[in-house]
């Protein structure tokens, strides 16, 4: 697995990275956001993708 494939998730309340994943990046130009459990706020959130690099 590339690194270039690999991206990160953050709490959009507490802006903490809680999950990585891959994506193919040709094809999805658009960022990512879920509903995930945040540890840190103790419910769930929503999470979008962190910029790279």
């Amino acid at each position: 697995m590339s690194q270039d494939s690999l991206i990160k998730f953050q709490c959009r309340k507490c802006k903490q990275i809680n999950y990585h994943s891959t994506k193919n990046k040709k094809t999805k130009k658009e960022k990512i956001e879920l509903n995930k459990y945040c540890r840190f706020c103790g419910k769930h959130t929503e999470h979008v993708e962190m910029r790279g690099k």
